[in-house]
């Protein structure tokens, strides 16, 4: 049973290299791959440039969710920041729409790994996959915060000796199907007989979601050892690992399998790729890896989910008594974990894979505006930031989030919006109904 608000805190047992690995198994090495063959639809053959404009674009941000670390180290994350820079109700809906991407990523990865697994064993109903797994990440994430560590860290090495493998695969097979023509190791990066502007914006739309999940590194910022410095670079340098192996990945693959030549399925395109590369024992590898990922990715974003309807639950955004309780004995908001494992297995049972993945975005990219609009309001708007960085950069931030957000498909707007209007719905009732008052976030 968890304990009452107040008792026990969340604790500090979190080092650099935990919080880069947990961002990194969130973000997933193998994160380009499930959306390769979409990002190489929409940019017309053009998936590295799109990758790396992404991590530019998430760079800029990673540096607000860095720098509002320092002032508000809370399990909070986007919420907090925002909350403390612009008030209560501003704050409050910045969580909502969070809430969102952080519920739906739980929900999205039972449903991968059931599907998934399934094709290994079709004989077991895929509702008592999306069970077991549901149980699974519950369970893991139930055992503490040290012990998730420990599972990133296996994870991550799992994940890197693959991708090294398939990699060496690839490039032996680029090397033997050669002499290649003029401009094949270019192509990949411009083709000119493809290339629009047009076509590569709307490919970086679809590669910004390699870089989902970065953010989760701040809800961690309670059991941070030195928060105020390894927030921020943790945050940072995940992204650009993650970059740096997005770009790798994408790159061989496109020269592997040209964009002339047709994927037999888009959604698991990088599969065949691989398989073409390494044959038959390359394509079952990376399909489990994949797999296996995407149970680590689960595994993440429940603990990220549970800490950010911990900081709203400890402010009374949310039933404090429920979401804001701490398990005295293991150190951790055990309530939500709970609550979040009961929702990705209902969700998984009556949701689609494509309507979640689609809707991730909408909440993502407006909390990430809103944490670049605080760092401007915190830093330069009241001057506690000096240098032209305190400005250029998360305005920087805030245009490429906004025109990410503009260029989403309409079906993902319009469920978002229903969404947030059930939250407005939600916040009036409890602060004009039923009286509740939420906790004014000052700085740390």
């Amino acid at each position: 049973m968890a304990s009452s608000p107040g008792i026990s805190q969340l604790r500090r047992r979190l080092g650099l290299a935990d919080l880069i690995l947990y961002g990194i198994v969130i973000i997933q090495p193998t994160a380009p791959m499930p959306i390769f063959g979409v990002i190489s639809l929409e940019g017309r053959g053009h998936v590295v440039l799109p990758i790396l404009l992404a991590m530019v674009a998430m760079l800029l941000t990673a540096t607000s969710y860095g720098r509002m670390a320092r002032v508000y180290p809370s399990a909070g994350s986007a919420y907090t920041y925002v909350a403390a820079e612009f008030g209560n109700t501003v704050g409050y809906l910045t969580g909502w729409v969070i809430l969102l991407d952080y519920l739906l990523n739980p929900i999205i990865c039972t449903i991968w790994c059931s599907k998934a697994a399934a094709n290994f064993l079709p004989m077991i109903p895929i509702p008592l996959w999306s069970l077991s797994f549901a149980l699974l990440f519950t369970m893991l994430n139930l055992r503490g915060i040290e012990a998730s560590a420990r599972t990133n860290f296996w994870l991550a090495g799992l994940m890197s000796l693959v991708v090294a493998g398939m990699l060496i695969c690839m490039c032996r097979y680029i090397l033997h199907a050669g002499p290649h023509e003029a401009g094949y190791f270019g192509r990949p990066l411009y083709d000119p007989s493809t290339f629009t502007w047009g076509s590569l914006w709307t490919g970086t739309s679809v590669a910004a979601l390699t870089y989902i999940g970065f953010d989760s590194i701040s809800t961690l910022s309670e059991e941070a050892i030195n928060p105020t410095r390894n927030i921020l670079l943790a945050t940072v340098l995940t992204c650009v690992v993650t970059g740096v192996l997005a770009t790798t990945e994408v790159y061989a693959a496109q020269l592997v399998w040209p964009h002339s030549i047709p994927f037999p399925d888009l959604d698991t395109a990088y599969v065949f790729v691989a398989g073409r590369a390494g044959g038959k024992v390359l394509f079952n590898v990376v399909n489990a890896t994949l797999l296996i990922a995407t149970r680590g990715s689960g595994i993440g974003t429940q603990l990220g989910a549970a800490r950010l309807l911990y900081g709203m639950g400890r402010d009374n955004a949310l039933p404090r008594r429920f979401f804001g309780a701490i398990n005295p004995k293991r150190g951790i908001p055990a309530n939500n974990v709970v609550f979040i494992g009961i929702l990705a297995l209902g969700g998984s049972l009556v949701m689609g894979f494509q309507l979640g993945a689609e809707l991730l975005n909408f909440g993502a990219f407006l909390a990430f505006m809103g944490v670049n609009a605080a760092t401007i309001a915190h830093y330069f708007v009241k001057g506690r930031g000096h240098g032209w960085s305190f400005l250029v950069l998360p305005l920087g931030g805030f245009i490429v989030c906004f025109y990410t957000w503009v260029n989403l498909r309409w079906t993902a707007k319009f469920a978002g919006c229903i969404w947030l209007a059930l939250g407005i719905l939600y916040g009036l009732y409890r602060w004009r109904f039923a009286k509740v008052q939420m906790k004014t976030v000052t700085g740390v």
